[in-house]
């Protein structure tokens, strides 16, 4: 009766293999070269699938201003209402191939299409570095692309359309909750983070009896919380009002806009929390160094 060893020396001479084959295939597995190449095709692979998704954020946002389901239907143009081809729908290079025009009308598409599809892919992107390359957590990751994916909803919509689109955060927010407690973080730094954003924004609605800032705002600020909790709640929030404060005075100066002028502020929100989703413990680390 053959022993496990010789069975498994038959098995690998039947398929071809040899011991040193093996021990070869284990080296080049294990090189420090395929680990790079490997982690290259991830982050690849996850710039192609944030494209993709970016593709689907601009039907998001443009059904969601015309109230149309957005999971259902196919993609038409805005204009003349033809059905899309799927040649049509291939993120980034569909939009080169037709030079930024409708292949039916012939109308002009916003450059706002491409460029969300780029940074998507490029958020996906940073979102895979930033959780480390070789050591991931796919929940973990998986969330971090939930969470950009519906902060860049926000972005885009508050930016064309001076509103906060609830009916993606407030479920957004519970979702982001509920993962984020069950992947271990303190429930504390959830509450300090909802009660940095959304208890501030609530006091100035309050105060200014919703002349400062908008119910949409608050809700915002309770997914900031979730997603980011205590301190990098403070970061989002502070990166918001130095980047909004910049850009009105840019205004100002350039006389584009008056001191009642309204300036879409989930757009900066978003952003900032982005840049702390993914940076904002190495900004914290920074900080206290500097001290």
């Amino acid at each position: 009766m053959e022993s496990s060893s010789q069975t498994a020396g038959t098995l690998f001479c039947f398929f071809g293999f040899g011991v040193g084959d093996l021990f070869g295939l284990v080296f080049v597995f294990s090189s420090p070269l395929f680990v790079l190449q490997l982690a290259h095709m991830v982050l690849f692979f996850a710039f192609v699938l944030g494209t993709a998704v970016g593709s689907f954020l601009n039907v998001v946002v443009w059904r969601l201003h015309t109230e149309e389901n957005f999971v259902h239907g196919r993609s038409h143009c805005p204009h003349c209402g033809r059905t899309l081809a799927a040649v049509d729908l291939i993120p980034l290079l569909s939009y080169l191939l037709l030079r930024g025009r409708c292949r039916s009308c012939s109308v002009r598409i916003s450059p706002s299409y491409f460029l969300v599809e780029a940074a998507t892919g490029l958020l996906f992107m940073l979102s895979v570095q930033a959780l480390s390359v070789g050591h991931l957590d796919w929940l973990r990751l998986l969330l971090s692309w939930f969470v950009v994916s519906v902060l860049s909803i926000v972005f885009v919509f508050d930016l064309r359309y001076m509103l906060i689109p609830r009916s993606v955060v407030l479920p957004a927010f519970v979702l982001v909750l509920a993962v984020n407690l069950l992947l271990g973080m303190s429930a504390l730094s959830m509450v300090l983070g909802i009660a940095v954003t959304a208890g501030f924004f609530w006091l100035q609605r309050l105060l200014s009896h919703g002349r400062w800032i908008g119910g949409g705002d608050v809700q915002l600020g309770l997914l900031m919380g979730a997603a980011l909790g205590f301190p990098n709640a403070l970061v989002a929030l502070f990166l918001a009002y130095v980047v909004g404060a910049a850009v009105g005075v840019a205004l100002l100066t350039a006389r584009r806009g008056t001191w009642r002028s309204e300036i879409p502020f989930g757009t900066f929100l978003s952003a900032a929390t982005v840049v702390a989703l993914l940076y904002g413990d190495r900004l914290v680390g920074w900080y206290f160094n500097l001290l």
